[in-house]
């Protein structure tokens, strides 16, 4: 379920009401009072959730996490367990949207600079217009930079320094972490889809973890996870300008230079490296000790201790190589 330092739980709410609420045919009638408490993706639904399924691929794990209720299309209705009561709708995603935002809501940042129950260990540093939001946890000798917010829930470890202008919500941070001016940590991550009026957000339910000895550069933006956690492993080094997106998951000791992006739901192994403004598309797994050459753009997975270059990327041999044919065969004359 989201956390709760982060997340107010709106529930419960009567099937009856979401099936309203998002334009959904409840196939049974008789379940319309049935009250169900979360929202949860297939991989944490269970009892007392509503979830969404959109294509026959995942029917598999829509039987092994037996929710109380899920979204689907139209003609998938078959799928649901038989415990499982059916929304039909049309894009149960959107439908998914709509039943989060009702259920779950991010805590609010409250109205006082630091917040009465914020907890700051012996030896930390506010500096001016810094900003601490109810619930937070600092550590022993942390030193947080003028103008930084701090939001509700947030916990951050000891001998950290948080440069001036930071913004960190929906985060756990660990110790001797060091994070640049201007940088964001737990802002939602891109996510929409369609509704009946137009484009609906979807709501980010999840949140950044950043383990110790990392550090993160002035002016990079970490997404929230979408319901599952974005992760920065221990002694990762990262640049200026790098663009990190909900739900991926960086190992121990990697390196991101300047304007690398990495898109939502990426897993990338220890030891990893990126040159400067590298891109990788979503759901991508980036091997243990892969590299990354400069301006690549990576669009499918690399295997451990490879070297990929080019757009799309490839292995950087066969890169250099084709490069090197080009540059003849445009040199050639006739």
């Amino acid at each position: 379920m989201p956390d709760p330092r982060f997340f107010e739980d709106l529930g419960p709410a009567s099937l009856g009401e979401l099936a309203t609420l998002t334009g959904a045919v409840l196939a049974d009638a008789g379940a319309a009072e049935r009250l169900v408490s979360r929202v949860a993706v297939l991989a944490h639904a269970g009892p007392e959730t509503v979830t969404f399924l959109a294509e026959r691929k995942y029917a598999q794990a829509l039987a092994e996490a037996r929710p109380a209720a899920c979204f689907l299309p139209p003609g998938l209705e078959a799928l649901a367990p038989a415990d499982c009561v059916v929304l039909t709708v049309a894009n149960p995603q959107g439908a998914y949207a709509l039943a989060a935002q009702r259920l779950h809501r991010p805590r609010g940042a409250g109205a006082q600079a630091v917040a009465p129950d914020a907890v700051l260990e012996a030896g930390v540093v506010l500096g001016p217009g810094a900003v601490i939001g109810p619930a937070a946890q600092i550590g022993r000798g942390t030193r947080i930079g003028a103008n930084t917010t701090i939001g509700p829930g947030v916990a951050i470890g000891r001998d950290c320094d948080i440069a001036p202008n930071v913004t960190i919500g929906f985060a756990l941070i660990g110790d001797r972490v060091k994070i640049l001016a201007g940088a964001r940590i737990g802002e939602p991550g891109f996510g929409a889809t369609a509704g009946a009026k137009g484009l609906i957000d979807i709501p980010q339910l999840g949140r950044v973890i950043i383990q110790d000895g990392v550090s993160i550069g002035a002016n990079t933006t970490i997404d929230r996870g979408a319901f599952d956690d974005t992760v920065i492993g221990e002694n990762t080094k990262i640049d200026n300008l790098v663009q990190i997106a909900h739900n991926v998951r960086v190992g121990r000791n990697c390196v991101m230079a300047a304007h690398t992006g990495i898109s939502g739901s990426v897993t990338i192994g220890d030891g990893a490296q990126f040159g400067g403004r590298a891109g990788v598309a979503d759901h991508v797994t980036i091997g243990t000790g892969a590299r990354v050459g400069a301006a690549a753009g990576v669009m499918k997975d690399i295997p451990a201790g490879e070297t990929w270059g080019g757009m799309p990327a490839r292995p950087i041999r066969h890169w250099l190589k084709e490069t090197a044919w080009l540059a003849r065969m445009a040199s050639r004359k006739g």
